[in-house]
């Protein structure tokens, strides 16, 4: 599967994305990669190891006269988010992402491409079997589980780790390199609410709001599109006007992916039918215009269910308090920063919401810059679902990565940048949980930076790659490697 990325260039690089392409692993199931990988490096004859959470790390020496150089971890994460489109039966656990070149970009057939953190990945398996590559110590740190929960980095084992400078490889702009990132924590909301049976004066309908771009919970926040779960629950606050009660509701499947689709189940009164149907067409327009150009192909939908439904609706008072809760959370960016011109400092992401048989779980990601900020939007959820009863969990935080303009890794990378490429970087701060905070914190005396080839449309099946920024972003990384080998 996929011989066609053989042919491109760099080889070294395209060969190994191939294998990543053809070696399922979602996010949580990497096993299997992680076994291929520890075969290729015991055939090449490079020591490597894992922590006590899975993470790998592969060690190659310092090419002869480059021993005393700093040692340098070229760092990624394993994993891919699996999403695909409604239309493209794919089983992520076991078919290979199927990829093809269109207008100089490679894309995927309606899945996720793998590109985040693949290629990153496949340039570091690239470097350590690359022998024409002048280098000081080499070591090569894979974690896992980083689209899900950042677990690979935050068990990380401590004092395992040599190396004095890390270039992390998940980074999605040509051109730029970053110095800082947003933590954030997961917000999980769980409740179970009462029903009441369907009255014999009810009928029960369907809404469907697909159609949206969707894409990264984080780089892509400020971008003017469409989330699914915040646009669907403004149809049911319109129908809740019309004593409509929620049955049930499926919207988002990844908390860091802004959603594209989402259904819900409702009961209202049969003399309401057609009111409805007016309402969420004329909202489906609203909602066209609103959006505009950035997501034009928002669809919002209703039709009548014949079929019985077995599920209870929500009581009409814990249909209106949920929507209404719903309806009042978080949801986009909450502040720019003061600091950082054109950076998002603080946002959320209504990533997955779910009502069934009266149980709902909503799983949120707060963002930011500062610490205290994403601590204190995460409060409010606790206060604004405590008023319903709900039990709210913060899990899973990570910190922010703290800039360091100073840092004489950047300066070789700027000078080695504008002498390669012709041109000085772009020196970012990015809206997105990149690992280096977590690994800052663990490990912190490390230098690092990120950097990577250009990509866009990450965690949806729009995801692509530009062909010739990922030649630019090799030729940059050795060079850049060889520079470090130098100070010695």
């Amino acid at each position: 599967m996929n011989a066609h990325l053989d042919a491109l260039e760099p080889t070294l690089v395209w060969r190994h994305f191939r294998t990543l392409c053809n070696t399922p692993r979602p996010s949580g199931r990497e096993a299997a990669l992680v076994a291929t990988l520890e075969t290729w490096a015991e055939a090449l004859g490079l020591a490597h190891d894992r922590d006590d959470f899975g993470n790998l790390r592969i060690k190659k020496p310092a090419s002869p006269g480059c021993e005393s150089a700093p040692g340098v971890i070229l760092q990624g994460h394993l994993d891919m988010v699996a999403q695909a489109n409604a239309d493209t039966p794919h089983d992520f656990d076991n078919d290979p992402i199927r990829t093809y070149v269109d207008s100089g970009w490679l894309h995927a057939d309606g899945t996720t491409l793998g590109a985040d953190n693949g290629l990153g990945v496949a340039a570091i398996l690239a470097v350590l079997e690359d022998d024409t590559l002048t280098h000081g110590p080499l070591e090569a740190l894979f974690t896992l589980e980083e689209e899900t929960s950042m677990g690979g980095a935050l068990n990380l084992s401590e004092n395992w780790l040599d190396g004095s400078l890390l270039l992390n490889l998940d980074s999605e702009e040509r051109g730029e390199a970053y110095i800082g990132c947003a933590g954030g924590a997961d917000v999980m909301v769980d409740a179970r609410l009462p029903g009441k049976a369907l009255a014999e004066r009810e009928t029960v309908i369907e809404l469907a709001l697909t159609g949206l771009k969707g894409g990264h919970s984080g780089i892509d926040i400020h971008k003017p599109l469409g989330n699914a779960n915040r646009l669907l629950v403004r149809a049911l606050r319109a129908l809740d006007m019309l004593d409509a009660r929620l049955i049930d509701y499926k919207g988002g499947t990844l908390r860091n992916a802004i959603p594209r689709e989402a259904f819900a189940t409702l009961a209202l009164p049969i003399d309401e039918l057609d009111t409805a149907f007016d309402k969420i067409a004329r909202l489906e327009e609203v909602l066209k215009a609103e959006l505009g150009s950035g997501d034009p192909n928002v669809s919002l939908k209703a039709r009548r269910v014949e079929a019985v439904v077995e599920a209870e609706p929500l009581t009409h008072d814990a249909s209106t308090m949920l929507i209404s809760a719903l309806y009042a959370a978080p949801c986009g960016v909450e502040r720019m920063s003061a600091d950082v011109e054109g950076v998002v400092e603080t946002s959320n992401n209504l990533g997955v919401l779910n009502l069934e048989q009266g149980r709902l779980h909503l799983c949120a990601l707060v963002r930011s810059l500062h610490d205290s900020a994403a601590e204190a939007l995460a409060d409010r959820f606790s206060a604004l679902f405590g008023l319903m009863g709900a039990r709210v969990k913060v899990e899973n935080g990570y910190p922010g990565w703290a800039p360091n303009p100073q840092s004489a890794l950047l300066a070789t990378f700027k000078a080695r940048h504008q002498a390669v490429l012709g041109s000085e970087p772009a020196v970012k701060v990015i809206h997105a949980g990149l690992e280096c905070g977590i690994l800052g914190a663990k490990y912190p005396d490390l230098d690092m930076i990120s950097f990577g080839p250009l990509i866009r449309g990450a965690h949806s099946p729009d995801e692509r790659v530009e062909l010739a920024s990922v030649t630019e972003f090799w030729t940059m990384l050795r060079a850049l490697i060889e520079a470090l080998a130098e100070k010695r």
